[in-house]
């Protein structure tokens, strides 16, 4: 009988190591029937903290010492580095234009585009954001949007700033791969200024932000999923599987400690239905 208890205590002991080495290791982790690889549990299945590198640690110089007073130098300058508030970053996308002419200065929004802006900022206004920015890219369907929006809401509009990286592109190359895409020199250009957008206006707060953030971006459709993408941690090539509707809003969170959440997805439940459109007409159409 002791012989058994103690090869059970053994047992169990054992099998208590393996299961802890194997969450230890992401590598060793039995994986879900319905992931593809290892690959995809060991690099993006696990949230990276400082996506952002604004994880205070990477901040502050390292304790070189054993002396009290450098580890109290060390969690003087950690403290100091360490975001307390979130920042909510709101995208909208342009409403409906028409698709007309070579250039971006032909590419105005229809009358329903108009209005599904104009339903849009009446949302915004109904939510009771106080705005601390108003961002705008720089192409003509964007600037028009963000104008109608500002009609509804309560922000100065001499303090808006346009933006060029926020231009509508290519991001990456989508997976899986569309035949019809764009040639990869596209991606190639827009690629690196659309991630720099996500670089610029992506991360948590400064240490001296003293309350809650509220930004309003208004862009385009392939920078928004892409943002999306990005900022949640979900692998970029992923993009083009996510439709958003025009004037739609998208709402993520970048908490304190770097997570990252999404409040709305593309939400246009305040737009009725007979006016919800996603993709670009070749002609005008009236609206009814």
């Amino acid at each position: 009988m002791r012989k058994f208890a103690a090869f059970a205590c053994g047992t169990g002991a054992g099998f208590a190591a393996y299961y802890f080495q194997k969450l230890r290791d992401p590598l060793q982790a039995v994986h879900n029937s319905w992931t593809n690889s290892e690959r995809q549990i060991s690099e993006c299945a696990f949230w990276d903290s400082n996506w952002d590198f604004r994880d205070p640690k990477s901040l502050v110089r390292p304790v070189k010492g054993d002396k009290p007073q450098d580890q109290n130098r060390y969690n003087s300058d950690l403290e100091k580095n360490i975001s307390k508030y979130a920042r909510h970053i709101i995208l909208i996308r342009h409403g409906e234009y028409l698709d007309v002419g070579e250039t971006d200065e032909t590419h105005h929004l229809t009358d329903r585009g108009r209005l599904q802006a104009k339903y849009t900022g009446k949302r915004l206004h109904e939510l009771g954001i106080k705005w601390d920015k108003v961002i705008a890219s720089n192409m003509v369907r964007a600037q028009e949007t963000a104008e109608i929006i500002l009609n509804e809401i309560d922000f100065d509009k001499t303090k808006v700033k346009n933006c060029s990286y926020l231009r509508e592109g290519a991001p990456i190359p989508p997976q899986p791969p569309v035949g019809h895409w764009k040639p990869e020199a596209s991606f190639f250009r827009d690629g690196a200024r659309i991630e720099a957008a996500f670089r610029r206006y992506f991360h948590r707060a400064l240490p001296d932000q003293e309350k809650e953030s509220y930004t309003l971006i208004v862009g385009h459709g392939n920078v928004i999923r892409y943002f999306v993408c990005r900022a949640l941690q979900f692998p970029a090539e992923a993009w083009l599987r996510i439709s958003i509707n025009h004037a739609s809003i998208t709402w993520l969170t970048i908490s304190p400690s770097g997570n990252v959440s999404i409040k709305y997805l593309g939400d246009t439940g305040f737009i009725p239905a007979k006016h919800l459109t996603n993709r670009i007409p070749r002609e005008a159409k009236n609206v009814v």
